[in-house]
């Protein structure tokens, strides 16, 4: 079986040749196997939430190849990959329309892609599987289909763009500080959610995280960024093992420096 992702030396210089001049990615190589989930951390302006946006397609790269279950999608654009790409953002207003019901929301997510004459109406069937979905997230959320979105909590938000990012089983699935910004109670349930969702779908999953112990505590690998490359690689039995600790100081032995002042720090 082959790779699920393959980054292959991808660049990215922002405003090239002026004053504010900054390399972003500075030849990233990566492979995901089918079902690998992710981890990935580094201070600020390491590259994480860069090399999320590059395989979305937010901006061409420079240089490199970005292959998704064998298919090149390096010169596609952004609206082109969300058929095999499903994402959620810090924020948790941006992956849903607020005005909109809780079923509407999922249903727009189910036909993503598809052929816009489709009739829109939500068949009785499709609303069984929403709230099928919805009863899974524990939260009472099953019982609220035809709620506004915008009435829920920043939680409630999240884990709603969660099961829509995961309903078409997306190649891959892109978490970009997706629990930052909540509270940290709820930050461990949204993040119990995802764990659930990426196991019961089978997803590919890649999670940008500021937060060490998040970093540990979940996925099966985990890789450090630093100036735009991968400058740490591990899975498996030793990643279970790892402390803060130890990151920090493969850190500073690698890095040569400290986090210093970083968010990372604090968390």
């Amino acid at each position: 079986m082959g790779y699920m992702l393959e980054i292959q030396d991808i660049h990215k210089t922002f405003n090239p040749g002026t004053i504010n001049e900054k390399v972003a990615l500075n030849g990233v190589n990566l492979n995901l196997n089918p079902g690998d989930f992710v981890t990935i951390i580094g201070g600020n302006g390491a590259g994480k939430s860069t090399t999320l946006n590059a395989i979305a397609g937010l901006w061409p790269v420079d240089q490199g190849k970005i292959i998704v279950d064998g298919k090149d999608i390096t010169k596609l654009p952004e609206h082109k990959r969300a058929g095999y790409l499903g994402r959620v953002f810090q924020d948790p207003m941006t992956g849903t329309a607020a005005t909109m019901s809780i079923d509407e929301n999922m249903a727009i997510a189910a036909r993503r892609g598809m052929h816009r004459g489709l009739k829109w109406g939500i068949t009785k069937q499709e609303r069984e599987t929403y709230k099928e979905k919805l009863a899974e997230l524990d939260l009472g959320l099953e019982d609220r289909l035809t709620s506004k979105v915008g009435l829920l909590s920043g939680g409630q938000r999240q884990a709603v763009t969660l099961l829509m990012a995961a309903l078409q089983n997306p190649k891959l699935l892109l978490l970009d500080e997706h629990t930052a910004a909540l509270d940290p109670k709820t930050a461990a349930k949204v993040l119990k959610i995802s764990d659930m969702i990426i196991q019961e779908n089978h997803l590919t999953a890649m999670m940008v995280t500021h937060n060490m112990k998040d970093a540990i505590a979940h996925g099966n690998r985990l890789i450090m960024m630093h100036e735009g490359k991968i400058i740490y690689d591990v899975s498996g039995e030793e990643k279970k093992q790892l402390k803060v600790s130890d990151l920090l100081a493969k850190f500073e032995e690698v890095s040569g420096g400290e986090f210093a002042n970083d968010r990372m720090m604090l968390n």
